[in-house]
C-alpha cells in the first residue's frame, strides 16, 4: 500500500466503450463480473493501492446514469469526479486530464482492465517518479505474422515485440504538455502521445492477468481469473 505523495496521485479511468462486440445493450465497463460491475473493480484498486487518490472518470454523456450503479458498491467516502469524454480516446483524456495538475503523478487506466493488482499500480508510481513515465508491458507470446501484400505474409521476431497495458502512468508536468499537441492517427495510447512529443518512454514489466474485456469470454475468463486469486 502506498501512502506517500498520495493526495498528489490522479487515476483518470477512461470507460467510453459501447461494447458493441459484447452483444449487450449495457455498456460493458457496467456489465456484472462476479457480482459487481466491471468498473467497479478498476476504482476499487486504485483507491485501495494509494489512499486518498482522486479519482476521474471518464464517460460519455449517454452513460452518466450508469454511474450509480458502481459507487452504489463503495460503502465508504470516495472522491470521484465524472467528466464528459469526446469523439477519440486521445480527446476523452484530454478533458479527464483537465482534472489534474502539473505537479499530480497521473495515472490513465482502461475501465475495462479490472484485474490490475495494487502492486501493479505501486510499481507504475514508484517508476513515474524516478523515470518520468511507467508503461507497463508484457511479453507477446503468440507466433507473430505481418502482411506483406494480398497472399504475402512474413514472420515477425516476436522476442522484440512486447504488448502495451495500463495503468500507463506520468508526472503531470510530462504528460500534460504532450496532450496540448494536435491529434494525430497514430496516438493509440498515452505513451505514443509522450514520444510524439520527444520523451523517451520506461517500461515496467505488466500482468499478464491485466486482460482488457472486450468480448463475452473475456468476462469469463476475467471471472475465473478472480475467483483463483481470491482463494490464494
Amino acid at each position: 500500500m502506498m501512502t506517500q505523495d498520495s493526495t498528489h496521485a490522479v487515476a483518470v479511468i477512461v470507460a467510453g466503450g459501447q461494447g458493441l462486440r459484447m452483444q449487450n445493450a449495457v455498456p460493458k465497463q457496467f456489465l456484472p463480473l462476479n457480482g459487481k460491475p466491471i468498473l467497479y473493480y478498476s476504482i476499487k484498486a486504485f483507491m485501495e493501492a494509494v489512499p486518498g487518490i482522486r479519482i476521474v472518470l471518464v464517460l460519455p454523456n449517454a452513460h452518466f446514469s450508469y454511474a450509480n450503479s458502481v459507487l452504489q458498491h463503495f460503502t465508504s467516502g470516495i472522491d470521484i469526479t465524472i467528466v464528459e469524454g469526446g469523439a477519440s480516446r486521445f480527446e476523452s483524456v484530454k478533458n479527464g486530464l483537465k482534472e489534474t495538475r502539473e505537479t499530480d503523478i497521473i495515472f490513465v487506466h482502461d475501465g475495462v482492465r479490472p484485474l490490475l493488482s495494487t502492486q501493479l499500480i505501486a510499481t507504475c508510481l514508484e517508476a513515474a517518479k524516478a523515470y518520468g513515465n511507467a508503461i507497463p508491458v508484457v511479453p507477446v507470446t503468440d507466433s507473430i505474422r505481418q502482411i506483406t501484400g494480398d497472399n504475402d505474409s512474413n514472420t515477425v521476431d516476436r522476442e522484440l515485440l512486447r504488448a502495451v497495458q495500463t495503468p500507463q502512468t506520468f508526472q503531470g508536468s510530462v504528460l500534460l504538455p504532450a496532450f496540448e499537441q494536435a491529434y494525430r492517427e497514430s496516438f493509440t495510447d498515452e505513451a505514443s502521445v509522450v514520444e510524439q512529443f520527444g520523451i523517451k518512454v520506461h517500461l515496467v514489466a505488466g500482468e499478464k492477468s491485466n486482460l482488457k474485456i472486450t468480448t463475452p469470454e473475456d468476462i469469463l475468463f476475467a471471472a475465473a481469473i478472480q475467483t483463483a486469486q481470491d482463494d490464494v
